[in-house]
């Protein structure tokens, strides 16, 4: 038997989503069966492709809903869940027994974890600490921009290393550890470490770059990064660098989009006004009511940039 497993890619939240739904699954739900791993991405014009899902039970965990039969189970907690209002609606009408969808959670672990203790008895102790992690992490719940920024801790670390990786195989390596290794083991790895110690040194230097590419504008701190294609970058680094901003807008060009992403500081002391995740609906991206992106076609950069200005405008208004 094998069980395909879609998880949000080069996320935290999104491996250790994976992680715990793998440990129940393998305990509870199919013992004895082969896991494997398919890391998704927001990219422009969203679609599923019915070839991914290709196992004799398919789960997707932290991604947006299918409305494909083949489903066997599905976990979200984003705002911007659902490709179309017709997929909504099927969502609310199929009441499929195992599709499972609640935007009040900080992180998907949590409602998974949750979900299996309280409709299945399922619970696993030692993944306490990686359900902590992901509701800090996704959540934004740093007690602090310097503890984001920092990295002085195994899970911070880890947030690189799964954010930064060139490639899939290596953040579902992370996630095969993660069904039973402590953080700080897993940080520790060989491997991993080989992974973490060029991350950090651009980490370190990104910081630098983004101080040199940013402006505030009133509430909004906005740089642009597409003169130099990156993957991403930690995205509390704006109010670590301007604590008094309430609202970051930035727009740069990695391997396979254009982004603009938009977030709001979590130690302002003036609360944010606007949800992110619906202004970013309107540009055809999504996410959280305090986060959010549009990806773009990759040579779209000067329709993000367009896009990017109009939202540091409303953002001000």
């Amino acid at each position: 038997m094998r069980i395909r497993v879609l998880h949000h890619d080069h996320c935290f939240d999104g491996a250790a989503s994976a992680a715990f739904f793998t440990r129940w699954a393998e305990e509870k739900l199919y013992p004895g069966a082969e896991f494997q791993y398919t890391g998704m991405m927001h990219t422009p014009a969203q679609t599923w492709d019915e070839a991914l899902l290709d196992g004799d039970y398919n789960a997707i965990v932290d991604f947006k809903y299918s409305n494909s039969a083949k489903v066997s189970w599905w976990f979200d907690h984003h705002q911007s869940a659902f490709l179309t209002p017709e997929d909504a609606e099927q969502f609310r009408t199929a009441n499929a027994p195992n599709h499972y969808y609640d935007a009040s959670y900080r992180s998907c672990t949590k409602f998974i974890a949750d979900v299996a203790r309280e409709k299945f008895g399922y619970s696993a102790p030692d993944l306490e600490e990686l359900i902590y992690w992901a509701d800090i992490v996704d959540g934004a719940q740093y007690t602090s921009a310097k503890v984001a920024v920092e990295l002085a801790s195994p899970a911070t670390q880890l947030v690189l290393v799964i954010e930064g990786a060139k490639g899939s195989g290596e953040v579902q390596q992370i996630i095969r550890l993660m069904k039973h290794r402590p953080l700080a083991e897993i940080i520790a790895n060989p491997q991993v470490q080989a992974l973490y110690q060029p991350l950090y040194r651009n980490h370190v230097e990104s910081i630098d770059l983004i101080r040199a590419a940013s402006s505030q504008h009133d509430k909004v701190v906005f740089f642009d990064l597409t003169a130099r294609e990156i993957e991403g970058y930690n995205k509390f680094i704006p109010y670590y660098l301007f604590p008094n901003s309430v609202y970051t807008v930035s727009v740069l060009t990695a391997s396979f989009r254009t982004k603009v992403s938009v977030g709001s500081n979590p130690w302002t002391p003036e609360a944010p006004q606007h949800n992110l995740a619906s202004i970013c609906e309107r540009y055809g991206g999504g996410g959280h009511p305090r986060v959010g992106a549009i990806s773009f076609e990759k040579s779209a950069v000067e329709q993000a940039k367009q896009v990017a200005s109009q939202i540091v405008q409303e953002l001000n208004s």
